[in-house]
């Protein structure tokens, strides 16, 4: 608690120092103030003038940042509904607005690391065929677009405080531009610049993306796995598995074993992907863990077991496990066969059975009511 407090305490200083740079610049280059006559009445101002300007240059920040995130996934959305996507779900933060049985509803999800995110399902085209450049590169536009539309802000006469706001406005949104146009991988994954070079001459992982794409559609749908088509989840004999694209492929195919309760082969699958957990994005090793520590249990290695539920993967598990029901069947299990209290995972199956529907993931929901079912029926 003492540690977030001072976290707090050290952003607001940085903010504020922040915000006075920001205004001192504004006014310096906006108006007939010189910067000694700045810095003079700088020091002769109350201090309640400086945070203020200060808490301005933070809140600005702030909204800026949630106003370009609604920005850069709606480019993604009309980029892609243009290019023959359909409209699967689009994810604020936490909130995501999801099509189901031809309504658009509200529920809540989210992604460590990520913002926003927009999810179609490609056009049904040969591989080849099937466009991918506008739907990369419409998040990428519309930042460009709005940071067009603020720039006249800086020839209109008004409030400081405007002007304050169009600076930090368009600063954040030309690192937005930079960080996902200049292709490069953050923290493994690559971003928008770096996807449409790949996808355009890597077809194994536009094949990554697209079977991506149309199952996590059908999952969202209700469908479970093991009824999706079989050809989707075939592994191709040679896995670039720093390619978070290409590691998707095996990593579904392992997931839907699990599915049709072939928890020995699903082990050895995810067995074999965990070897290569210095090479795979860090989000898919602790998904993988995850399903290490059920599948050990579930086959009787409970040593196993307890050698990767370490606080960092429990703390992980729990963060997600309001809105991701595989972790919830994951703490069933572990209450079931790893501490052997009954009671506990029995509610956990109560529970999410009765909060089914706020699920984003249906299928995914059903198949783990089905698995907690089966392993207490045991």
């Amino acid at each position: 608690m003492l540690k977030t407090i001072l976290k707090l305490i050290v952003s607001l200083i940085i903010g504020i120092i922040a915000g006075l740079i920001i205004a001192t610049i504004i006014i310096v280059c906006f108006t007939d103030t010189t910067f000694s006559e700045f810095v003079d009445k700088l020091t002769s101002a109350r201090l309640a003038d400086g945070l203020i300007a200060g808490v301005a240059g933070i809140m600005s920040f702030v909204v800026s940042v949630a106003l370009l995130v609604i920005v850069h996934e709606a480019g993604h959305l009309v980029c892609g509904l243009l290019s023959g996507y359909r409209f699967v779900s689009f994810r604020i933060f936490n909130f995501t607005f999801i099509r189901i049985d031809g309504k658009v509803r509200i529920k809540r999800f989210s992604i460590a690391g990520t913002g926003g995110q927009c999810l179609l399902t490609p056009p049904d085209l040969p591989l080849d065929k099937i466009p991918t450049g506008w739907y990369n590169f419409g998040g990428i536009l519309f930042n460009l677009i709005a940071l067009l539309a603020v720039f006249p802000i800086f020839f209109i006469k008004g409030h400081p405080f405007l002007a304050e706001f169009a600076v930090i406005f368009c600063l954040t949104d030309c690192f937005l531009i930079l960080l996902n146009g200049i292709p490069m991988k953050i923290s493994g994954a690559g971003n928008d610049g770096y996807n449409m070079l790949l996808l355009n001459r890597d077809q194994m992982s536009k094949l990554g993306l697209m079977i991506s794409l149309r199952s996590n559609a059908l999952i969202q749908e209700g469908v479970r796995p093991k009824d999706m088509p079989d050809e989707w989840f075939a592994v191709p004999e040679k896995i670039n598995y720093r390619n978070q694209l290409e590691v998707s492929l095996p990593l579904m195919a392992a997931s839907r074993l699990i599915d049709e309760f072939k928890y020995r082969e699903a082990l050895d699958k995810f067995e074999s992907l965990y070897t290569h957990k210095d090479e795979i994005v860090s989000l898919y090793v602790k998904e993988i863990e995850c399903e290490l520590v059920f599948l050990r249990l579930v086959c009787g290695d409970k040593a196993g077991a307890e050698e990767l539920l370490d606080d960092n993967l429990k703390k992980y598990i729990k963060a997600y496990n309001n809105v991701m029901s595989s972790k919830e069947r994951i703490l069933c299990a572990i209450a079931l066969l790893l501490d052997d209290n009954r009671d506990e995972a029995m509610a956990i199956y109560e529970d999410v059975k009765r909060r089914e529907l706020n699920y984003l993931l249906q299928g995914e929901v059903k198949s783990d009511l089905a698995i907690m079912q089966a392993l207490l029926m045991s």
